[in-house]
């Protein structure tokens, strides 16, 4: 309150003597004219009339040690406002004063508001260059983009202890030239010499749209120069388009395994969602919780969380109130095994579209119980697919897993007997069934990474089950646009393939990871191979050669034609798994159903029977 009054009571000074200096300028500095008393009589009134105009336009609640472009069009406005309503004051009461002084006053206010406020960030500018070299961090930014240009402005603006020397580009037609005043010192290959010459304690890679190769090449040249380096996450992660220093985070795995930015028509996926009421099963999952946060955005009429477990459903729900707001969000806590409740959501809630992300995911966890895969991933299918069509969905979208192409493990079994469920589902219902199949998702619960990241904390070693394991991967926010994508043109019964790249060898990975953490492959991490856990396969397939594949109207995603396949032989057959205990019996069952389902688990019941 202390600092508005007394710039108001600044601002208030200066407007009083500028009609004075511009009747002077007008007058060519005679001072004995009849025409400063008639200036002194309304003066009060224009005073009053500029000083309301500035705050209605906000001029007193913006901080000037952060003035753009933007807040001096403010102030201009403002000040036109003003002036032309005391110049057509003037000019109706017939008031006797040349008409050029509102001309001039106007340019004199615009003027010396717009200086006063320049000055203090200019003044604050200043002391901040005072401070000692020795206690600034030189900083570099890679990537002289726009990503590159919006955090050097910031980091202008915030200063906090850091001094930006320059941008480098791999641009040849950038290097040399100037952007916000600091010069493109050179490309990535002078980087070496950039930094010893400098003193360059912090390097900030922005480059949010360039592949993983890329930014493994440059985090390599960085990672041996004794920098701090940060970098701005990829356009997957920055969901609400907006980049800011905060952003800026540690490299991660997921930055070396970027891939080019992907094309959403954001328009189509917004009339999908927008003021429709959306479901999403597992929400506090890995997948489950991206796809909440990319739903939000296009703002649907109510979105149901769904979760069994309470903790993960209570985190998501809290992240998305504060991200997006309240009003949208219902968690539910509920088991997609009990249909009743099931059928109580639907009923209450009536949801239009459904993301089924619900599931037993863990490949040696279901190989030793295969009673709670098919329970789970089958069966709570099930009663999820029936409410979805007794309550009239649009639209219903399973995220499924490369794992149900010639299944070696219970899990990706059951996977793809839930598929074949869904698909019977399209032949009988008014809502759009689909399926989208995916490989592995960098960073989700109980994935490599998080797994190798604790061994590394731990001093490793690293397990590793063979040297030879190879898997696809993509970031979870691509997985999930490109769900939201593949909903949008289903039109029933399909299966989505999402271009998962190439195939990454888990090994590499895991070395790249052990560099990251600043530490050396071998010797200061060693690598113990395991051997083949239960159900894992060495490598993962998308499809069977049978299926082969077509493409979308999306790049990214391709449709496996498997055709109506379920026949209701096949689905008496999965129902007689629903309330099975035997585990020979269930095996067996799996076996008959998908003759490709290959189980060393079949084998050793056959062997102890």
């Amino acid at each position: 309150m202390k600092k508005f009054i007394l710039l108001m009571l600044f601002d208030a000074a200066v407007l009083a003597v500028v009609p004075f200096v511009a009747l002077l300028l007008r007058l060519d500095g005679n001072t004995g004219s009849r025409y400063f008393a008639v200036l002194l009589s309304v003066l009060p009134v224009a005073v009053v009339i500029k000083l309301v105009l500035f705050y209605l336009c906000g001029i007193y609640n913006r901080i000037w040690r952060y003035a753009t472009v933007r807040d001096m069009f403010a102030i201009i406005g403002a000040c036109t406002v003003a002036n032309v309503i005391i110049a057509l004051l003037g000019l109706y009461t017939q008031v006797d004063l040349p008409r050029s002084i509102y001309i001039i006053s106007y340019i004199l206010d615009v003027g010396l508001i717009c200086f006063s406020r320049l000055s203090v960030r200019m003044l604050l500018m200043m002391s901040q260059s005072e401070a000692s070299e020795a206690q600034l961090r030189k900083m570099l930014i890679i990537g002289a983009g726009d990503a590159g240009v919006m955090i050097a402005r910031e980091l202008v603006q915030r200063g906090e202890g850091k001094k930006l020397l320059g941008f480098v580009d791999d641009d040849a037609s950038k290097v040399g030239k100037k952007i916000l005043g600091y010069s493109v010192l050179g490309n990535t290959d002078a980087l070496d010499t950039l930094v010893n010459e400098n003193e360059i304690k912090e390097i900030v890679i922005a480059m949010p749209s360039v592949k993983g190769s890329i930014i493994k090449k440059v985090a390599s040249k960085c990672r041996g120069l004794g920098c701090h380096v940060k970098i701005l996450p990829g356009l997957y992660e920055l969901i609400d388009g907006q980049v800011s220093v905060q952003q800026l985070r540690n490299i991660e795995l997921e930055d070396l395994l970027r891939r080019d930015s992907i094309k959403l028509d954001m328009a189509a996926i917004s009339r999908y969602i927008e003021n429709k009421v959306v479901l999403v099963t597992g929400a506090g999952g890995s997948i489950g919780s991206e796809l909440c946060r990319q739903i939000s955005l296009a703002k649907p009429a109510k979105l149901l969380l769904l979760g069994r477990g309470e903790n993960s459903i209570y985190e998501i729900h809290q992240e998305l109130i504060e991200k997006f707001g309240a009003q949208r969000y219902i968690p539910i806590i509920a088991d997609i095994r009990d249909a009743e409740r099931i059928d109580e959501v639907f009923c209450t809630y009536r949801p239009q579209l459904v993301f089924h992300a619900a599931a037993h995911k863990h490949v040696p966890l279901m190989e030793a119980q295969p009673v709670e895969a098919v329970k789970n991933n089958i069966f709570g299918t099930q009663h999820v697919a029936m409410a979805a069509d007794k309550y009239g969905a649009e639209s219903f979208v399973m995220i499924s897993t490369d794992k149900a192409v010639n299944p070696t493990s219970v899990m990706g079994a059951s996977k793809r007997l839930a598929e074949m469920v869904i698909q019977n589902m399209n032949l009988h219902s008014q809502t759009r069934f689909a399926i989208v199949r995916f490989g592995n998702v960098l960073g989700s619960r109980g994935s490599v990474v998080p797994l190798f990241k604790k061994q590394i904390a731990k001093g490793g070693p690293i397990t590793i089950t063979d040297p030879e394991m190879v898997r696809y991967f993509m970031t979870i926010p691509e997985a999930a646009q490109l769900v939201l994508q593949a909903g949008t043109f289903s039109q029933g019964g399909e299966v989505f393939l999402l271009d998962m790249g190439e195939p990454v060898k888990i090994l590499d990975m895991a070395r790249d990871l052990v560099e990251l953490h600043g530490l050396i492959p071998d010797k200061d991490i060693k690598f113990v191979f395991t051997g083949l856990r239960p159900g894992e396969k060495l490598y993962e397939e998308l499809l069977t050669a049978e299926e082969g594949t077509r493409k979308t109207c999306h790049e990214r995603i391709f449709e496996a034609p498997l055709g109506s396949i379920v026949t209701d032989e096949i689905m008496q057959r999965i129902s007689s798994l629903e309330h099975e205990k035997d585990n020979y019996i269930i095996l067996h069952t799996i076996k008959d159903l998908i003759p490709t389902y290959n189980s060393k688990a079949l084998e050793n019941l056959d062997k102890n029977r």
